[in-house]
Formats: C-alpha cells, sequence, structure tokens
C-alpha cells in the first residue's frame, strides 16, 4: 500500500534534518490545517447543543476562529514565504517564527477561558506583529508593489479589536460582527489580488494553449469593486445600495474568471482546484446581493466565501506550496485531490443544501463539518513529514 509520506515520488527517502523554523508556510500551514480539522468538529456539536465556550461562544468563536485563527494562519505562512521571494531578503524563521506560531496559538486557546483581555491582547499582537515582521524586508528593499500587504495585515489587527472591544463591553457600536465583516472583506480582498496573480499564471504554465488572460481594466474593476464593498460595509451600507454594488462585482469577477478558462484545466488537479475555489467569490457576492434584498439569509453569502473560495483556495495553495517549496514534484497526487474534493464538498454542501432545504440546515452543518475536517485532517497528515523536513534539494527553506 502506498504511503503518505510523499517518499515514492522522489526516488528516495526525505531528508531526516528537522526544518520546522525554516520558513513561514512550515509551522503555519501545518498549525493551520490541524486546526481546521478539529476547530469545525467542535463548532458542529456546538451548533448542536453539546459543547459550550467560555470567552468568545456560539457564532462569534466560530466567526472569529474561521478568520482570525484558521485564515489568518494560512495568509501569514503564505506572505512570509513568498515575501522572501518577493524581496530576496530572510523572513522570519528559527526562535522569531516560533514567537510568532506560538503568539497565534496562545490566542486559539486564550479565547476558551475566561481570561477575555488576555485573549484580545493576544488576537489583535499576532497580526500587527506578523505586519511589522513582513515590513523589514519589504521596507529593506523598497518592495512598494507589497506594501498594501503590510497595510491588510493592520487592518485585520484593527477588525480583531473592533471584535474584542464590543465583546468586552469597552465599546459600543459598532457591534462585534462589524469587526468580523471586516475582517470577511479583507480576506475577500487578499483572495482576488493573490488569485489574480497566481491563477491565470499556474494555468499557462500547466496547461499547454489554455490561454488564460488578463484584462488590465478587468482586473482593476474586479479588485476595485472588492475595495468598494469594503468601505460600503465600513460606512454602513446596506439593502439595495450594497446590493448594487455587490451585483457589480459579482459580475466583474465572473468575467474574470472565464477569461482564466477554467474549463481548460480539468486534467490538472493542482489548477482546476483553484479555479473551482475561485467560483465561490462571485457566488459569495451574488449571495450577498441577494441577502441584502431578503431573498436568502447573511450566512449562505458568508459560508460562500469561507468555506467555498477561502477554503478551496487555502487546500489548493498549500499543497502547492508545499511541494514546491520543499523540492517535490509539482504534480498533485490522490491524496491532494482527495483533499481538493472533501474541502469543495463541504462547501457545496453548507451553501447550497440549506438554499434548497432550509429544514435540512443542522444535518448540512455536521455532513459539511465532517468533509471539511477530512480534507484538512488528511492534508496535516500527509504533509507532517513534509513540513518537518528539510527541502528534498539542499536547497534553504
Amino acid at each position: 500500500m502506498r504511503s503518505l509520506h510523499l517518499v515514492d515520488e522522489t526516488r528516495g527517502p526525505s531528508a531526516p534534518r528537522f526544518a520546522f523554523w525554516e520558513l513561514g508556510f512550515r509551522p503555519f500551514y501545518l498549525l493551520a490545517s490541524t486546526f481546521a480539522a478539529l476547530s469545525i468538529p467542535l463548532w458542529a456539536l456546538q451548533f448542536s447543543g453539546v459543547l459550550r465556550h467560555a470567552y468568545l461562544a456560539g457564532p462569534i468563536w466560530h466567526a472569529h476562529e474561521m478568520l482570525f485563527g484558521f485564515a489568518l494562519a494560512v495568509i501569514v505562512g503564505f506572505l512570509f514565504t513568498a515575501g522572501r521571494n518577493w524581496t530576496d531578503q530572510a523572513t522570519p524563521r528559527g526562535v522569531v517564527l516560533a514567537g510568532l506560531a506560538a503568539l497565534w496559538l496562545a490566542a486559539r486557546v486564550l479565547v476558551l477561558t475566561p481570561f477575555g483581555w488576555a485573549a484580545a491582547v493576544a488576537n489583535v499582537a499576532f497580526p500587527l506583529a506578523a505586519g511589522i515582521a513582513l515590513a523589514i524586508p519589504f521596507v529593506r528593499v523598497r518592495n512598494r508593489r507589497n506594501y498594501f500587504f503590510i497595510a491588510l495585515l493592520m487592518l485585520m489587527a484593527v477588525a480583531a479589536a473592533f471584535v474584542h472591544l464590543a465583546q468586552l463591553g469597552v465599546a459600543g457600536p459598532p457591534p462585534a460582527w462589524a469587526g468580523l465583516q471586516l475582517g470577511l472583506d479583507v480576506v475577500l480582498f487578499i483572495i482576488c489580488v493573490m488569485a489574480g496573480r497566481v491563477v491565470p499564471m499556474f494555468t499557462n504554465n500547466a496547461v499547454p494553449g489554455a490561454a488564460a488572460g488578463r484584462e488590465p481594466w478587468l482586473e482593476k474593476a474586479a479588485l476595485g469593486s472588492a475595495l468598494l464593498l469594503l468601505a460600503a460595509d465600513v460606512v454602513g451600507l446596506k439593502a439595495a445600495p450594497l446590493a448594487v454594488v455587490a451585483s457589480a462585482a459579482c459580475v466583474a469577477h465572473s468575467v474574470r474568471w472565464l477569461l482564466w478558462r477554467p474549463w481548460r484545466t480539468h486534467k490538472v488537479p493542482l489548477v482546476w482546484v483553484l479555479h473551482l475555489a475561485y467560483l465561490w467569490v462571485p457566488v459569495h457576492l451574488a449571495l450577498r446581493a441577494c441577502a441584502e434584498l431578503g431573498l436568502v439569509t447573511s450566512s449562505s453569502a458568508v459560508h460562500a466565501l469561507t468555506v467555498g473560495a477561502a477554503g478551496g483556495l487555502i487546500i489548493g495553495m498549500m499543497t502547492r506550496t508545499a511541494r514546491g517549496h520543499t523540492g517535490r514534484p509539482m504534480r498533485a497526487d490522490r491524496f491532494d485531490t482527495s483533499c481538493y474534493w472533501l474541502v469543495l464538498a463541504s462547501g457545496l454542501v453548507r451553501v447550497v443544501v440549506p438554499l434548497l432545504a432550509p429544514g435540512l440546515l443542522l444535518v448540512a452543518v455536521e455532513v459539511s463539518a465532517a468533509l471539511w475536517s477530512g480534507g484538512f485532517g488528511l492534508y496535516a497528515v500527509r504533509y507532517w513529514p513534509v513540513l518537518t523536513r528539510a527541502r528534498l534539494d539542499g536547497k534553504p527553506g
């Protein structure tokens, strides 16, 4: 029976040297995937009335941990890894990287304790610390093109602060959900930026004749519409005006996706997973518009973004990054593909089933949780030896 350890693909054993703290993707991908596998079943049990939590409870805990726990860990791991390539400068490693990982882990634990202020400090400090760590190599080489990523990490810190100050009763309006919505908008913008940079490139590199295209005016419209949606949420735009903004963004991102020629990627799992995941972005925007008009629940729109788009892109990029930065073949195997289908199916069940059969909401949540947990749990087990050991080609990182 074939091993889970990615050894046979390289015609040799993985290098034994421990390299967990060599580059940002290693600890943060493993922590995020393990946390994803464990936290969603915990939420499903809470949703069913079995579990209760201390400081953050109920939907607030679930939404907070998906954003500021799972998604933010992957974003930071990716930016530390990509940032080294963009600047040819060192990003956090060794003791500094371990300290940041410990801060992230402390924030996950503290929200389940009675120590609300400690949890608040840890959750605000993590994106701030990550932003400062990223700013050092960017500023050193004046990598102005990517300065906005530093600003986005700072915005995530502001969003976390809104959530915790409201939860602690220190701040009046806006409520905790306003901070969560700001976090969702920031994650949406990061998804749109990174997908626009890599999906067409990966498609053309992996699929001869794919001709995935980019139009400068459309790129500006797509990214601009995501920023406009963020601004609309900040100023409190609601109902029909917000539905118009979301609808316009939906059209821009739908056309953008079609220009990437997704139908030509069906034989390359490492690429089609990114296309299928990005399709959830216009679906999210359409559902967001419908929710503002009272046609569907806002939960459908939120889960289209978090489970469908973010979950799908994250599992696709985590496998690709882990392979590329450990010297392994850029080819998804059957374990990777299984992860893709499990996570994408999780989004489909969580969003579509309640829309078609609202009475099956609880069943949909539980089945979706099991699929999600299975996909990210399989990744964590599969890539544990890969993420903790040195590159096969002997290069740094």
